[in-house]
Protein backbone atom coordinates (compact mmCIF):
# COMPACT_ATOMS: atom_id res chain seq x y z
CA UNK A 1 0.00 0.00 0.00
CA UNK A 2 2.63 2.41 0.96
CA UNK A 3 4.41 1.97 -2.64
CA UNK A 4 0.93 2.12 -4.60
CA UNK A 5 -1.02 5.19 -4.90
CA UNK A 6 -4.58 5.20 -3.65
CA UNK A 7 -7.16 3.70 -5.45
CA UNK A 8 -10.80 5.43 -5.37
CA UNK A 9 -14.15 4.25 -6.86
CA UNK A 10 -16.80 6.85 -7.16
CA UNK A 11 -20.40 6.32 -6.65
CA UNK A 12 -22.70 8.87 -7.29
CA UNK A 13 -26.90 8.47 -6.11
CA UNK A 14 -28.41 10.71 -8.16
CA UNK A 15 -32.49 10.31 -9.81
CA UNK A 16 -31.55 13.20 -11.85
CA UNK A 17 -27.61 13.01 -12.97
CA UNK A 18 -25.70 11.11 -15.40
CA UNK A 19 -21.96 10.97 -15.62
CA UNK A 20 -22.13 14.18 -18.00
CA UNK A 21 -23.90 16.46 -15.25
CA UNK A 22 -22.17 15.26 -12.66
CA UNK A 23 -20.26 17.82 -11.55
CA UNK A 24 -19.23 16.98 -8.46
CA UNK A 25 -17.84 13.16 -9.35
CA UNK A 26 -16.17 15.02 -12.03
CA UNK A 27 -14.70 17.84 -9.13
CA UNK A 28 -13.76 14.59 -6.75
CA UNK A 29 -12.20 12.84 -10.06
CA UNK A 30 -9.82 15.85 -10.45
CA UNK A 31 -9.20 16.22 -6.65
CA UNK A 32 -7.81 12.40 -6.70
CA UNK A 33 -6.07 12.80 -9.48
CA UNK A 34 -4.12 16.08 -8.18
CA UNK A 35 -2.86 13.78 -5.32
CA UNK A 36 -1.42 11.33 -7.79
CA UNK A 37 -4.35 8.80 -7.14
CA UNK A 38 -6.46 6.56 -8.99
CA UNK A 39 -10.21 6.85 -9.83
CA UNK A 40 -10.55 3.22 -10.49
CA UNK A 41 -14.61 3.60 -11.15
CA UNK A 42 -17.39 6.05 -11.46
CA UNK A 43 -20.91 5.28 -11.68
CA UNK A 44 -24.17 7.12 -11.24
CA UNK A 45 -27.15 4.90 -9.59
CA UNK A 46 -30.51 5.59 -8.67
CA UNK A 47 -31.46 6.54 -5.10
CA UNK A 48 -32.63 3.28 -4.55
CA UNK A 49 -31.44 1.75 -1.07
CA UNK A 50 -30.74 -1.73 -2.91
CA UNK A 51 -28.91 0.08 -5.71
CA UNK A 52 -26.79 2.19 -3.74
CA UNK A 53 -25.79 -0.62 -1.23
CA UNK A 54 -25.12 -3.06 -4.89
CA UNK A 55 -22.96 -0.12 -6.31
CA UNK A 56 -20.82 0.09 -2.90
CA UNK A 57 -20.28 -4.33 -2.74
CA UNK A 58 -19.34 -3.55 -6.78
CA UNK A 59 -16.77 -1.10 -5.78
CA UNK A 60 -15.18 -2.52 -2.88
CA UNK A 61 -15.38 -6.37 -4.04
CA UNK A 62 -14.53 -6.30 -7.62
CA UNK A 63 -13.13 -2.83 -8.63
CA UNK A 64 -11.19 -3.42 -4.75
CA UNK A 65 -10.76 0.45 -4.56
CA UNK A 66 -9.30 1.40 -1.42
CA UNK A 67 -12.02 4.24 -0.78
CA UNK A 68 -14.96 4.57 -1.75
CA UNK A 69 -16.98 7.94 -2.80
CA UNK A 70 -20.44 7.91 -2.57
CA UNK A 71 -21.66 11.27 -3.86
CA UNK A 72 -24.89 12.91 -3.08
CA UNK A 73 -28.29 11.47 -0.96
CA UNK A 74 -27.05 11.91 3.02
CA UNK A 75 -29.09 14.85 3.19
CA UNK A 76 -33.00 15.12 4.65
CA UNK A 77 -35.05 14.41 1.52
CA UNK A 78 -37.29 11.65 1.76
CA UNK A 79 -35.15 10.11 -1.35
CA UNK A 80 -31.38 10.27 0.49
CA UNK A 81 -31.02 7.00 1.23
CA UNK A 82 -27.29 6.75 1.12
CA UNK A 83 -26.18 6.76 4.55
CA UNK A 84 -28.83 2.78 5.07
CA UNK A 85 -27.78 1.69 1.84
CA UNK A 86 -23.75 2.15 3.11
CA UNK A 87 -25.07 0.57 6.17
CA UNK A 88 -26.50 -2.43 4.07
CA UNK A 89 -23.01 -2.68 2.65
CA UNK A 90 -20.28 -2.17 5.17
CA UNK A 91 -19.27 -3.93 8.68
CA UNK A 92 -17.69 -1.30 10.89
CA UNK A 93 -18.74 2.37 11.32
CA UNK A 94 -15.68 5.34 11.40
CA UNK A 95 -17.58 8.03 13.29
CA UNK A 96 -15.05 10.11 13.28
CA UNK A 97 -14.01 11.21 9.42
CA UNK A 98 -17.51 12.10 9.32
CA UNK A 99 -17.65 14.31 12.16
CA UNK A 100 -14.71 15.97 10.66
CA UNK A 101 -16.20 16.74 7.32
CA UNK A 102 -19.13 18.04 9.32
CA UNK A 103 -17.30 19.98 11.43
CA UNK A 104 -15.38 21.10 8.41
CA UNK A 105 -18.21 22.43 7.28
CA UNK A 106 -19.98 23.79 9.67
CA UNK A 107 -17.03 26.68 9.99
CA UNK A 108 -18.57 27.34 6.31
CA UNK A 109 -22.35 26.97 6.87
CA UNK A 110 -24.60 26.13 9.39
CA UNK A 111 -26.39 23.69 6.67
CA UNK A 112 -23.45 21.49 7.80
CA UNK A 113 -25.01 20.34 10.69
CA UNK A 114 -28.39 18.84 8.52
CA UNK A 115 -25.74 16.15 6.76
CA UNK A 116 -26.35 12.21 7.61
CA UNK A 117 -23.19 11.64 6.36
CA UNK A 118 -21.88 8.19 7.21
CA UNK A 119 -18.21 6.74 6.98
CA UNK A 120 -17.83 2.87 7.14
CA UNK A 121 -15.62 0.02 6.34
CA UNK A 122 -16.42 -3.03 3.84
CA UNK A 123 -13.57 -5.49 5.06
CA UNK A 124 -10.20 -3.51 4.15
CA UNK A 125 -12.19 -0.68 1.72
CA UNK A 126 -13.18 2.59 3.07
CA UNK A 127 -16.45 4.34 2.24
CA UNK A 128 -17.37 7.77 2.71
CA UNK A 129 -20.62 9.39 1.62
CA UNK A 130 -20.07 13.06 0.08
CA UNK A 131 -22.58 15.43 -0.15
CA UNK A 132 -23.99 15.64 -4.14
CA UNK A 133 -23.25 19.63 -4.73
CA UNK A 134 -19.98 20.12 -6.05
CA UNK A 135 -19.05 22.94 -3.83
CA UNK A 136 -20.22 21.22 -0.56
CA UNK A 137 -18.09 17.80 -2.23
CA UNK A 138 -15.46 19.84 -2.60
CA UNK A 139 -15.27 21.44 0.90
CA UNK A 140 -15.96 17.93 2.51
CA UNK A 141 -12.86 16.65 0.93
CA UNK A 142 -11.28 19.11 2.09
CA UNK A 143 -11.97 18.08 5.45
CA UNK A 144 -10.85 14.40 5.19
CA UNK A 145 -8.40 14.27 2.46
CA UNK A 146 -5.00 14.78 4.69
CA UNK A 147 -6.16 11.11 7.01
CA UNK A 148 -6.76 8.80 3.54
CA UNK A 149 -3.64 7.70 3.43
CA UNK A 150 -3.04 6.71 6.77
CA UNK A 151 -6.76 5.21 7.11
CA UNK A 152 -5.82 3.03 3.84
CA UNK A 153 -2.52 1.93 5.10
CA UNK A 154 -4.04 0.98 8.60
CA UNK A 155 -6.41 -1.23 6.73
CA UNK A 156 -4.10 -2.90 4.70
CA UNK A 157 -2.42 -4.33 7.71
CA UNK A 158 0.14 -1.45 7.88
CA UNK A 159 -0.52 0.52 11.44
CA UNK A 160 0.48 3.39 12.46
Amino acid sequence: MSENPLRFALVTCSDTRDLKRDTAGAALEALISQHGWECASHVVVKDERAAIAAAIVHACDEVDADIVLTCGGSGLSLRDVTPEATMDACDRNVPGIAEAMRAHSLAITPYAMLSRALCMQRGRHLVVNLPGSEKAARENWGGIVDALPHAARMMAGEGH
